[in-house]
């Protein structure tokens, strides 16, 4: 046997494991146990690791703090309650000072600005070290680590990879090929076997683990479902469970192709984020879409932008002005084993998904909430931070109010106007430090 043909039998072999022990389980929802015990090991593992790490420290007696969830101690009471402990009503020259190191504060650690970034984790997870209590390494644990790389980047990314390729190729293909089709039931019924089978595939070449809590929530036809943003295989998460219509900005590259083929068999609505005229074209279509209530239900994130999977930032009204049933639905990925955020400024989706795909495992929790309508009175807005609520408390998020475009773009003057004011009236006793010495 020369060395194509042993190559082309290793190919056969391991295609054939590949489709026999995964793709086509994977593809009808069914698992064989692998992955169950695969995340038994993995978990034994850290575990082991984590108390290696905790016992090695104690026994060095290195470290004599724990560890700080931030760069710099800082004091989170309000600037007005600051303000009254330092002076009586008139102003003073030393409340310079006081804003000064508020200002300071917020440039070295603002609540913006990190959630941008990956979230940091209390131990070490054998992939990126990024707790200042956890860097003590034994030679034990440094052959774990080695051997971890091995497994990872030998075993495992070959074969998501391989899964990848075969889940996206079946999609793009299928999509392109059902989208010949008239629009009818068969069409719609293909459209969706080929999205829910495909996104199983593509979920298992993550080593997906997710759990979904109560599915008699599950968004229905006809609805909007909103849900927080962490990473674009958001939409294989949910859609693993349920067919939804896309609502998004256009993208490029791999993206791009997969959208261009996605819209060819299902009416997803793809958008350009700077054009105005875009706009208002989606709520055009989302308004007509919602009005058919054998439509699927619109998958949207309100959001805008993908955060770090500790917080749920400011909801765009738009979603909420068009009526209708909005399904609230809250996902948070467990940061143990992998880092679930896509940093669109600083990775391409390439970039990204290699990265998933080197790190252990993608593990995630999914709560479908009772669906909210808005009330009487109530603006789009009021409505938007009701949902945000909702979906903070459920999914164990801090939110904020500040829009994620800040990710992208600097604040506008109005908002910078408006809170020279509050801090003007915080100095002339105006506001409410007067009210409150009063």
């Amino acid at each position: 046997m020369d060395g194509a043909e042993l190559a082309g039998q290793i190919l056969y072999t391991w295609l054939t494991l590949v489709l026999g022990l995964i793709l086509l389980p994977s593809a009808f929802g069914v698992s064989l146990g692998i992955s169950e015990i695969y995340m038994k090991i993995l978990v034994k593992t850290l575990e082991w690791a984590t108390l290696r790490i905790e016992t090695g420290v104690a026994k060095q007696s290195v470290l004599k703090n724990s560890a700080s969830v931030g760069i710099i101690q800082r004091d989170e009471s309000p600037m007005e309650k600051g303000l009254s402990g330092l002076r009586g009503r008139d102003f003073e020259l030393s409340d310079v000072f006081y804003f000064s190191k508020k200002g300071l504060e917020a440039i070295v650690e603002d609540e913006v600005t990190q959630r941008f970034s990956s979230e940091e984790l209390v131990s070490w997870n054998l992939l990126t070290r990024t707790n200042v209590n956890f860097q003590y390494v034994s030679p034990r644990l440094t052959m774990v680590w080695v051997l971890g790389v091995i497994v990872r980047y030998c075993v495992l990314l070959p074969l998501r990879l391989t899964l990848a390729v075969i889940g996206i190729s079946l999609f793009v293909i299928g999509t392109t090929l059902v989208g010949q089709l008239p629009r009818n039931r068969l069409k719609n019924f293909l459209s969706e076997v080929v999205h829910l089978t495909c996104c199983r595939i593509c979920v298992r070449a993550l080593s997906g683990t997710i759990h979904y809590h109560n599915r008699q929530y599950r968004p229905q036809k006809g609805g909007i479902c909103v849900a927080n943003h962490t990473s674009p295989i958001d939409v294989l998460i949910l859609t693993t469970d349920g067919c939804y219509t896309m609502v998004g900005q256009v993208h490029g590259g791999l993206m791009g192709i997969i959208q261009r083929s996605m819209v060819k068999a299902c009416p997803h609505i793809w958008f350009e984020r700077s054009e105005m005229k875009d706009r208002h074209l989606v709520i055009r279509r989302l308004k007509e879409h919602i009005a058919l209530k054998e439509e699927l239900p619109i998958l949207i994130f309100p959001e805008g932008t993908c955060i770090n999977n500790t917080s749920v930032m400011m909801f765009k009204k738009g979603s909420f002005e068009i009526g209708g049933t909005i399904h609230p639905v809250a996902i948070k990925y467990n940061p143990r084993f992998g880092d679930a955020f896509w940093n669109s400024s600083k990775y391409n989706i390439v970039s990204y998904l290699l990265r998933v795909m080197t790190s252990w495992a993608i593990v995630c929790d999914v709560w479908y909430m009772p669906p909210m309508t808005r009330e009487e009175g109530e603006d789009a807005v009021q409505f938007a931070n009701r949902v945000k609520s909702a979906i903070a408390v459920q999914g164990g998020l801090t939110e904020l109010p500040w829009d994620g475009g800040l990710k992208r773009a600097k604040v506008k003057d109005t908002f910078k106007e408006e809170q020279q004011k509050n801090y003007s009236k915080m100095i002339v006793g105006n506001g409410s430090l007067k009210s409150e010495l009063d």
